[in-house]
């Protein structure tokens, strides 16, 4: 696990190594991305730049991630780098270049654009859940630490079992976008005890983190204010006060040896 436990959750198209050096002063982790590795899911991304929104689709995927995170090794900042695929070899091509940089890999099944879909990536995933499991395993063989990005609220699945799954395929870590089902989080720690949990879903101040926190999550992320400063000082200040409190309570009820 990362220090302090917060995390930038990636933008796409616009999580990158500046975006990521910004916020280090407040977080311990940022996942960049997210990148499109293979060519279906490029076609996809480009599509979705036709109706304006941001993707990177550089000319090497690979390439790019390997600069990225060569550009971040001097930041005080664990990295990780958030990959759509619909195809397994470019996984463990990602995977490798992040187990060199001491970096995440982290499979997106969390996407919910249309595009990315209909070719079998990104949120349907949650839905195949075999190939998702296959990702996990290619990547974990690497040595790379494994995330796999989710949401709840998805028809048909049935996250705490998924979840299972991956833990048994070799995720280090779940990083779940709860959506307005908070308590999920408290579902998926319950089964999930290899596995640590990243919270996601309108983390802003310590109300929100709070409820995250005492679900059981053991880290959680910002994603769309990732870019302001107070936002992000606020929840670093809300987590290390809160992981700071339950220390002083455990040790407090721990009785001398």
């Amino acid at each position: 696990m990362f220090e302090p436990r917060v995390a930038a959750a990636s933008l796409s198209g616009e999580s990158d190594v500046e975006w990521a050096k910004a916020a280090a002063p407040y977080v311990g982790c940022a996942f960049l991305g997210g990148i499109a590795l293979d060519e279906s899911t490029r076609t996809a991304a480009e599509k979705l730049r036709e109706r304006d929104r941001t993707e990177f689709i550089p000319p090497d995927p690979i390439e790019f991630i390997d600069s990225q995170l060569a550009a971040l090794s001097n930041a005080d900042i664990r990295p990780g780098v958030n990959v759509r695929s619909a195809t397994t070899e470019p996984i463990e091509a990602a995977a490798a270049v992040c187990a060199e940089h001491d970096a995440i890999v982290e499979i997106n099944a969390h996407c919910r654009q249309e595009e990315m879909c209909a070719v079998g990536a990104g949120e349907s995933l949650l839905t195949d859940t075999d190939r998702l499991c296959e990702y996990v395993e290619t990547a974990a063989e690497t040595g790379a630490t494994v995330s796999v990005k989710v949401r709840t609220e998805v028809p048909g699945v049935d996250l705490p079992a998924l979840s299972t799954r991956l833990c048994e395929s070799g995720v280090d870590l779940l990083h779940i976008d709860a959506m307005d089902s908070e308590s999920i989080i408290e579902d998926v720690v319950a089964v999930v005890p290899t596995a640590s949990v990243i919270a996601n879903n309108g983390v802003r101040d310590r109300e929100t983190v709070e409820t995250y926190l005492e679900y059981g999550a053991d880290a959680v992320s910002v994603g769309r204010p990732s870019d302001n400063p107070a936002v992000l000082k606020r929840v670093r200040a809300a987590t290390e006060a809160w992981f700071t409190e339950q220390n002083v309570s455990s040790k407090e009820v721990t009785p001398d040896a």
